[in-house]
């Protein structure tokens, strides 16, 4: 059995170049899928742009019992997004020096827009595997969230927990999770370099201070958002649609963006360096 408590949070590594597209899509010789290894048994994905300009990052997180993986991205069709046989491969090859039969795997989301669960049917037929659907009421139940958006909730990955954080205001089913292990914390399309788009301006900012209570007990190491839009030139996106960002910055943020995400919430204000407020409600 693998030791997920002790020493936590375990240190990892973000020392990484994600690929950015292609100035030509049809020609990126880069794979669909970019997999990183920020720990042994933490694995960060990201699709390739050249095949969907949303590009977003997933996560695969192993315990003993079961995995997970966090979000489906944005292609349905496993020609152009092999996203079932890229983490059946790692799970094998994680297997294969940890020996486990009939191990698990549970498909979640940090929230049900659809750049997130495409790939969801890839997994609909996969043995030992849950597949938490994108409703609210799905995600509350199958998570024990009873008092949503209130109260918090614990994933058992097999001796590896993460916290659940309801986290709507960008999408009403939206879920921040929180691993002990590594100590990031998954923010999905709440937080992440570039436009976050704030649908309910009431929920996004009660979420915000639950997380930021989260983070005053808790040991955050990175705040890891779903994608990359912004360039790094202060307050300068790139355009959406875009398939080629030669000058992304990195994916990780820290607590104190979430504080200054609080700040630009309570201005109203659009702008902050490292990521842009979009209102729509």
């Amino acid at each position: 059995m693998i030791d997920f408590r002790t020493s936590a949070p375990v240190t990892g590594s973000l020392d990484v170049q994600w690929h950015a597209g292609w100035p030509s899509p049809k020609h990126d010789p880069a794979p669909e899928i970019q997999v990183h290894a920020y720990s042994e048994h933490t694995l960060v994905l990201r699709q390739n742009k050249s095949v969907h300009f949303e590009a977003p990052f997933l996560f695969l997180l192993f315990g003993n019992e079961r995995a997970l993986l966090l979000d489906t991205g944005a292609t349905a069709d496993p020609a152009y997004f092999p996203l079932r046989a890229t983490v059946d491969a790692l799970i094998e090859q994680w297997l294969t020096r940890r020996p486990r039969p009939g191990y698990g795997l549970v498909v979640a989301h940090t929230h049900g827009h659809s750049d997130h669960i495409a790939g969801d049917p890839q997994f609909a037929d996969r043995p030992h595997t849950e597949v938490v659907g994108p409703s609210l009421a799905e995600v509350r139940e199958f998570f024990g969230l009873t008092d949503w958006p209130e109260g918090r909730a614990e994933l058992d990955l097999g001796g590896r927990l993460l916290d659940l954080v309801p986290g709507p205001g960008h999408q009403e089913a939206a879920v921040v999770f929180h691993d002990r292990h590594t100590g990031l914390l998954l923010t999905g399309d709440s937080l992440y370099p570039g436009r976050l788009y704030v649908q309910d301006a009431e929920a996004f900012t009660a979420t915000v201070d639950r997380l930021l209570a989260f983070c005053e007990t808790h040991p955050v190491t990175h705040v890891l958002g779903c994608h990359i839009e912004m360039t790094r030139t202060p307050d300068k996106d790139y355009p959406r649609g875009t398939t080629h960002q030669p000058d992304e910055p990195p994916l990780q943020l820290t607590t104190a963006h979430l504080r200054g995400l609080r700040d630009a919430l309570a201005e109203r204000r659009t702008h902050s360096g490292d990521f842009i407020v979009v209102y729509r409600d």
